[in-house]
């Protein structure tokens, strides 16, 4: 059994007095009645180590949890798997100038490629049931064979809708070509704890983040950089103090190790958790997107002529909140917290929802997110004077920020490519990002 180690150094100190250090609420009555976890809320003083140099309770939990992960090296992260994600591509910046990027990466991997001025060589999968796939390794392997200048690939694994990329094929190649390998697991920390670690991030990544706040038992912003490649460890260290926060969140911090460590003590609430979720995805009367992640149930309104908009509107009215709707799917979100009974609740009350007459014929298909062609590099776009026109007039225009549909905020047109009439039609009828006030950003005539 694992020591929450953090969490009991917090706690023990929980009772010293707070009245002449940070933070400002000095845990006081009428706070802690609000904010019960003012006490453990501290800063960086003898008994509570410094996250941006640990040497005690710290650096002893990152290293139970390199352990229990994998990892040649751990880093507890309190700005979200973002924050990772940086911390990674700025190690990227110091091997070439481009990297190999998906089309359906977070919004953190553009901005970080913008701050880092490296540049996405953007690649794109077959589409599956209207959800972007992963690229095909062949792909990847063209550009890490032919341009020297590529750093690695950083690809998201597993998606929001639950796909797991090849990651074993892209290692590979990526190995052959000396180039990284670097995955954004935001979504994946709990498949770390599957048999064999199916699917995990870690069996195969240089350098990994994950996301332990979406699916461990962690605070909001809680998350984890993996490290294999030891030559990665000084320079994604590095890129972590030029983008970490100097106040980091102690509970954030002790919510991290709990979430790794509750589940390495208590494997028994994942498998119960994801049989229950199997059951669910394997039911008979509920079509759900066929992904690799069992966390990820993604109920297909399509075959049904319902909108997953007015699925969730009513689950709403009965209190319960799913991950998303995106007009064809309803997206619920699974971690071994979930009780399996609260997963079979779910069944008993979709199926009748996808029947219901009422919201017979209310399904639009999703517009269609079309392939685009580079004619600019993504960095040109970001140095060139730039105004807001009506999506009509941005047809045959650069884009110069990215905008597409949300969610789950994949990009149809990427910064330095040209806007065609098809990826504005994309936008219509959808919830878009990356707009203001309805308008587009391109690059000035």
């Amino acid at each position: 059994m694992y020591d929450y180690l953090i969490y009991n150094q917090l706690k023990k100190y929980s009772g010293a007095e707070k009245s002449f250090h940070m933070p400002g609420h000095k845990a006081k009555a009428d706070f802690k009645k609000l904010f019960p976890v003012a006490d453990m809320d501290v800063t960086e003083l003898p008994y509570s180590d410094n996250l941006a140099n640990p040497s005690g309770v710290i650096a002893a939990a990152q290293r139970d949890i390199a352990s229990i992960l994998g990892a040649a090296r751990s880093c507890i992260l309190t700005g979200g798997s973002s924050l990772g994600v940086f911390a990674m591509l700025y190690a990227a910046s110091k091997r070439g100038s481009k990297v190999i990027v998906p089309r359906n990466s977070h919004q953190s991997v553009w901005n970080a490629c913008r701050v880092l001025e490296l540049e996405p060589i953007i690649v794109q999968g077959e589409t599956k049931d209207g959800i972007m796939l992963p690229p095909p390794p062949e792909t990847v392997e063209y550009i890490a064979e032919n341009d020297a200048t590529v750093a690695g690939l950083i690809v998201t694994s597993p998606d929001y809708y639950g796909n797991l990329a090849p990651l074993g094929d892209y290692a590979c190649i990526l190995k052959k070509y000396k180039k990284i390998l670097m995955v954004d697991g935001a979504h994946g920390a709990h498949l770390a704890f599957a048999p064999e670690r199916e699917g995990y991030a870690g069996k195969f990544a240089d350098i990994w983040v994950d996301g332990a706040h979406k699916t461990l038992c962690t605070l909001t912003q809680g998350a984890i950089l993996n490290i294999n490649d030891s030559e990665l460890f000084a320079d994604a260290e590095e890129g972590l103090s030029v983008f970490c926060t100097t106040s980091p969140s102690y509970p954030i911090m002790a919510s991290v190790e709990y979430g790794v460590k509750y589940l390495a003590n208590n494997p028994s609430a994942y498998e119960k958790a994801a049989e229950a979720a199997l059951s669910l995805r394997g039911h008979k009367g509920i079509k759900v997107y066929p992904s690799g992640d069992w966390a990820k149930i993604a109920v297909d309104c399509a075959p049904y002529n319902v909108s997953a908009d007015e699925v969730s509107a009513q689950l709403e009215k009965r209190n319960i909140y799913c991950e998303f709707s995106d007009g064809r799917y309803v997206l619920f979100y699974i971690s071994p917290a979930v009780e399996a009974g609260d997963i079979k609740r779910i069944g008993k009350i979709i199926k009748p929802l996808l029947s219901n007459k009422k919201l017979a014929g209310t399904y639009r298909p999703r517009p269609v997110v079309p392939p685009m062609a580079r004619s600019y590099s993504f960095l040109y776009a970001f140095k060139k004077p730039a105004e807001w026109v009506e999506p009509e007039r941005a047809v045959g225009r650069m884009c110069a920020q990215n905008f597409g549909l949300m969610p789950p905020c994949i990009p149809v047109c990427v910064a330095g490519e040209m806007i065609t009439d098809a990826a504005v039609r994309a936008l219509s009828g959808g919830k878009t990002y990356g707009l203001r006030n309805g308008k587009i950003k391109v690059v000035a005539k």
